[in-house]
């Protein structure tokens, strides 16, 4: 088994076994990262976390690690700044 097959097989058994916890932990970077950037770049944010989100869930090809109704189009703003 050569490096890589060998890495990939641990990817997946992470994300079958912390899915949700990294699909939170993308949720609260999008979350701070779109406060940071005063909301300018709410949709691309979005779109980086779909794509991510996608990506966990072809390592291991079943659609089990994630909610379906993830992610949000937008994220909730946690301050008053406009």
């Amino acid at each position: 088994m050569s490096f890589l097959d060998k890495a990939k097989k641990q990817l997946t058994q992470a994300v079958d076994k912390h899915g949700d916890k990294i699909a939170k932990g993308l949720d609260k970077a999008a979350t701070e990262a779109d406060k940071r950037t005063g909301r300018k770049h709410s949709d691309k944010i979005a779109k980086g976390v779909k794509a991510a989100k996608d990506g966990l869930e072809k390592l291991d090809g079943k659609k089990d690690d994630l909610p379906p109704d993830n992610p949000p189009k937008t994220y909730p703003r946690t301050d008053d700044t406009p």
